[in-house]
């Protein structure tokens, strides 16, 4: 009998071994990938950081000249500056008309689903052809200008060409934002509502007691995602103001400032301190939203 029992857990423990390796093994492939495209590109410009590396092969080590010299460096500040801004106009914005536009469709309307793919369609369209056609619609002779019987030129003036693609991001990105606020709306119990109609709790009162603070995952999820993707904003500034992040520096963002740092100087090592920075910072705030949001997840 203890034979038998030795070999039934001995059998027992293969079978988990084996198992496990099978588990490893789908693994492996996605962890390699994830290691030599994004781990390995991290270290490497960690790496090229402390060296001034030029386009015609110059490599020496500087140590740490080229985050002091990013430290000093006006233009820098200035990409940070309009990408703060950028990121504290945009995310409430797009997340406040996401939750309302989810709302919306969340209810049994009559063309409900007509609705979800009008709101979600902006989405779906490349950022550069909107963005093409939006330096079309507000030229100083455009159709914006021509309806209001103005010449405001709102990509070519530095008051309001950074505002211009604040507005036109927060349209554009609006509706994946929805979509995570619908399926986070549809995940909510429905006895709670009963609960709410029972106790004879208003419309505007269940959405801010019941509605809202039951949203609190979907809220994390879409702010981090909303805030790493602001403060990585490119294309939209690189089109509208040719690659230059004008008029006056107003569009220059942090990623168009490490491109032109890479591109167009071809310091190589200083763009990619430049990019280390960035990355902490998207850190920072991501480590932020998830002190925000992530303790009370936690605590349901």
């Amino acid at each position: 009998m203890a034979a038998v029992r030795t070999d039934r857990v001995e059998g027992g423990r293969s079978a988990d071994v084996r198992e496990a390796l099978v588990g490893y093994g789908f693994v492996a492939l996605p962890m390699a990938v994830f290691i030599a495209f994004f781990i390995y590109p991290i270290g490497y410009a960690l790496y090229i950081s402390f060296f001034d590396w030029g386009i015609l092969g110059k490599f020496e080590s500087v140590g740490l000249d080229n985050y002091t010299r990013l430290f000093h460096d006006d233009l820098f500040w200035r990409s940070i500056k309009n990408t703060l801004y950028y990121t504290a106009g945009v995310v409430p914005a797009q997340m406040a008309l996401g939750l309302l536009m989810a709302l919306a469709v969340n209810q049994a309307i009559r063309g409900r689903a007509f609705f979800r793919a009008a709101f979600y369609f902006p989405s779906l369209a490349g950022s550069a052809a909107i963005t093409a056609v939006a330096l079309y619609l507000l030229s100083s002779d455009g159709l914006v200008n021509t309806i209001l019987g103005t010449d405001q030129p709102f990509f070519g003036d530095s008051d309001t060409a950074l505002q211009s693609i604040m507005a036109l991001n927060v349209w554009t990105t609006s509706g994946t934002i929805m979509l995570f606020y619908l399926a986070a709306l549809q995940s909510i119990p429905t006895d709670v509502y009963e609960a709410a109609a029972i106790d004879g709790a208003g419309l505007w009162r269940t959405f801010w007691k019941i509605t809202f603070p039951l949203l609190k995952p979907g809220h994390f999820l879409v702010a981090v995602l909303s805030v790493v993707g602001c403060l990585k904003v490119f294309d939209q500034a690189f089109i509208a103001s040719g690659g230059t992040g004008g008029p006056n520096y107003s569009t220059l963002t942090a990623v168009l400032f490490l491109y032109r740092t890479l591109f167009g100087d071809f310091e190589f090592g200083y763009a990619a301190a430049a990019g280390i920075a960035l990355f902490f910072l998207i850190f920072f705030f991501t480590a932020v939203q998830r002190l925000l949001f992530g303790r009370a997840e936690v605590g349901h």
